[in-house]
């Protein structure tokens, strides 16, 4: 008998199913990986090894397998399975496609599929939701981001620069063919947390207000941050804020090789910054790996020669050496219009023997589709500046229409409703 199950959280619907199938012969259920199921929900709260241990020790099961597509196929040609088990509860929706599979495979090999009638009164999403409402840990939070890299095609993070950007962060999604797109993380970057407060983006906002900031965001979001750590300032410091932001939840800090006083990379102009000597990035990788707490914590080591204008063969040695020195991603600045020059870095980068994860910024690139970023070796891509860039006009016209009509009433139509907003945060 074969039965699929994701088994984040087990209930009584579950164990029905389960003991159904065992009325038939020797259960073997097919365990999805975080990988099949992040393809049409979100990443379950329990990691693949957790879910297995929970299901091999319940006595209706004679065996736990992977399966690592949502398609039961490739599993069901291994097994070969006389009866399928799953609850009627497929027969719409996302695994509507899955369940048409399953029927055309065993009408060929003169099998059964058996649908119980779908347990009401409980379910995997309402209990999430409860549980969502209690809140997070900061280890589980933490570890996260790692889990997503290993899960997903590519990792989708959008800045937020207050609580209550991060509640859009963390709420917004669309559902498209029957599966619900969202945002997976957060970016907390210099650049926003320093205009907000009306500053100028060359670190004139220190750590510890940032990581201030950071906390009220951290108090009402539940998903992985990744923060901006710019240079990482003076080399001593750095196990202090390394600390500091694991013991919150974040799940990354990202560091980059320039030296001195920021100047944003976005500038043309970019010859009053400079760039560090790879042995003295290297050295400030390796001190801020060594001050993790765990591995679930990490360092993501950006790249600024294309902004330099040093070529690609300049990256490519700095992306080899700080890779060797332990950081876990690498994140490839760029300024240019279109890709291409990124591309030929991650292809030529991927031939290397020190290959991490690459993370992507499409500010200026803008044209580039996900899929393009994923065939090119990218794992997350951080849309790093967007909300903030959207607030400031809507504020403006706002602000423009009061002033010019003396009241209120013509700016309306463009305002959401004090219910709506308040609506995203829990009263």
């Amino acid at each position: 008998m074969y039965v699929g199950l994701s088994a984040d959280i087990l209930h009584s619907g579950h164990i029905n199913i389960l003991n159904i199938a065992k009325k038939y012969g020797d259960v073997v259920v097919g365990l999805l990986t975080d990988k099949a199921i992040s393809s049409y929900k979100k990443l379950p709260h329990l990691n693949y090894e957790q879910r297995y241990t929970v299901l091999k020790n319940i006595k209706f099961v004679k065996k736990v397998i992977p399966q690592k597509t949502l398609s039961y196929l490739e599993n069901l040609e291994k097994v070969r399975p006389n009866v399928v088990v799953h609850g009627d509860d497929w027969k719409e929706g996302v695994q509507k496609k899955t369940r048409y599979e399953v029927l055309k495979y065993l009408k060929k090999t003169k099998g059964k599929l058996i649908e119980p009638k779908y347990t009401k009164g409980i379910s995997s999403t309402v209990i999430k939701k409860k549980l969502n409402s209690i809140g997070i840990s900061s280890d589980t939070r933490k570890s996260k981001l790692k889990r997503l890299i290993e899960a997903k095609d590519i990792v989708r993070i959008i800045e937020a620069h207050n609580p209550l950007s991060g509640l859009i962060a963390e709420s917004v999604n669309v559902k498209i063919n029957n599966s619900i797109r969202e945002f997976d993380g957060i970016w907390s970057s210099s650049l926003t947390d320093s205009t907000v407060r009306g500053k100028p983006d060359n670190q004139s906002v220190d750590y510890a207000t940032r990581i201030i900031g950071q906390n009220e965001i951290l108090e009402v979001t539940k998903k992985p941050i990744i923060f901006d750590g710019d240079n990482g300032g003076r080399i001593e410091h750095l196990p202090y804020m390394v600390r500091s932001l694991e013991r919150l939840g974040v799940s990354a800090l990202v560091l980059e090789d320039k030296k001195g006083l920021k100047r944003n990379s976005l500038f043309a102009d970019q010859t009053r910054a400079n760039q560090d000597s790879i042995n003295s990035f290297k050295k400030k990788i390796s001190l801020a790996k060594k001050s993790t707490i765990s591995d679930d914590f990490l360092i993501i080591a950006r790249i600024e020669s294309l902004i330099f204008g040093k070529g690609i063969n300049d990256a490519l040695k700095r992306a080899i050496s700080y890779s060797k020195a332990g950081a876990d991603c690498i994140f490839i600045s760029c300024k240019k219009k279109n890709p291409k020059e990124i591309f030929n870095f991650s292809k030529k980068f991927k031939n290397t023997s020190f290959f991490k994860p690459l993370v992507a910024v499409p500010s200026t690139y803008s044209k580039t589709y996900e899929k393009d970023l994923i065939k090119n070796g990218f794992k997350i891509v951080i849309y790093a500046n967007q909300l903030l860039r959207a607030s400031y006009p809507a504020m403006l016209k706002c602000a423009e229409q009061i002033l010019t009509n003396q009241r209120s009433l013509e700016a309306e139509k463009n305002l959401m409703s004090i219910d709506k907003i308040l609506t995203l945060i829990d009263q």
